[in-house]
């Protein structure tokens, strides 16, 4: 008797999307310009970050044929 009264109290599908239609309805999303600034941003410093892993990789490859003294 006790497992019906618990399996009656579960929320279901139905309930979960609700959910899910009433938070999105909170999201402020952004404007056009917005996003177009925030992705100029995120590639820029995509590509810094690139540029800084290939500068430190260089000098730690001649670093290593250095100590080593083979060109690798």
């Amino acid at each position: 008797m006790a497992d019906k009264n618990v399996a009656a109290k579960k929320p279901g599908m139905g309930a979960f999307w609700k959910g899910v239609r009433t938070e999105l309805k909170k999201v402020v999303w952004p404007t056009k310009k917005e996003l177009k600034n925030y992705t100029i941003v995120v590639i820029a410093v995509c590509c810094a970050f690139a540029l800084g892993f290939w500068i430190l990789d260089t000098v730690f490859l001649k670093l290593l044929e250095t100590v080593i003294g083979v060109t690798l």
